[in-house]
């Protein structure tokens, strides 16, 4: 990936955390700020295996995205883009199928400058960064179908953004989902990813408190819970599940996508226990 556009970088350092920019910290990346090095910080004193789920979160995107591609899909949509972090998903899907087309669209601007400075397309294919707000699926399909064509299928992205929205409100987690997957046409899919409490109840309890002082709504969920978001469309097997396992043969690049089983450690998580992250990935029919 070429060098970082410093320009995109604000002019004076954010005083709240970003989401994108505390999983850039996990992630070892350098696009954050003392705000969000705090918040990492102190979830990662909270629960050891913040910065495993996030690198598990990664190589399901890589998984997932694969898995779309040689179902024959050739146009993506990902939703809450984050910060660039190589290899990114377009790279993934083009390498699969150099015409393929993606949409990345997030709603804070200095994340799509970055975007739009590093984020390049095969000469075969689109690569397209847009602004848009998760709840606002009409603006962003909208936005996406300058880009795609909604009439045939397109492989819908939302890798670890769903916790950091509502069940009800303005949020409305499910209905968004939803009226983003009734406008997509037959043939689509839908991967997400969603961190849960399943594991460790009271620890992600804690973690929850910590984010929301941060600044920041933070909603793990159930297995069944997530399950839900796959209403009405035909779930891949084996099903929602820890994001490691899911379908782990389609991790391609050993380079950059260090095993993520059950015995792996990072420094901050000495402890092997399991991810607390769910993933899952439907068809629509």
């Amino acid at each position: 990936m070429p060098g970082r556009d410093r320009t995109a970088r604000p002019t004076e350092p954010p005083r709240t955390a970003h989401p994108a920019r505390v999983y850039d910290w996990w992630l070892g990346g350098r696009d954050n700020y003392v705000a969000d090095e705090e918040l990492g910080r102190g979830v990662l004193d909270l629960d050891p295996s913040a910065r495993r789920g996030a690198l598990a979160n990664r190589a399901f995107m890589r998984r997932a995205t694969r898995y779309a591609a040689r179902r024959g899909v050739r146009q993506f949509l990902d939703i809450g883009t984050g910060i660039p972090a190589a290899p990114n998903l377009h790279e993934v899907a083009q390498g699969e199928a150099p015409d393929a087309r993606i949409v990345y669209t997030d709603n804070d601007p200095v994340i799509l400058r970055y975007a739009q400075a590093l984020l390049h397309s095969t000469p075969e294919g689109v690569v397209d960064c847009v602004p848009g707000d998760v709840r606002d699926p009409d603006g962003v399909l909208g936005q996406a179908a300058k880009s795609l064509d909604l009439s045939r299928p397109v492989a819908l992205s939302l890798f670890g953004l769903l916790h950091y929205l509502d069940d009800a409100g303005d949020d409305d987690v499910y209905a968004l989902v939803a009226r983003y997957m009734a406008v997509l046409a037959p043939g689509s899919t839908l991967a997400l990813s969603q961190v849960t409490a399943d594991t460790a109840p009271g620890v992600m309890a804690q973690v929850s408190l910590r984010f929301r002082a941060g600044g920041m709504p933070f909603h793990p969920r159930s297995r069944e819970q997530v399950t839900r978001f796959f209403d009405g469309l035909d779930l891949v097997e084996p099903g929602v599940l820890a994001a490691p396992d899911w379908h782990p043969g389609l991790d391609e690049d050993p380079a950059s996508a260090p095993p993520l089983g059950p015995l792996v450690t990072t420094p901050d998580d000495p402890d092997p226990g399991p991810v607390p992250v769910l993933a899952g990935l439907a068809v629509k029919t």
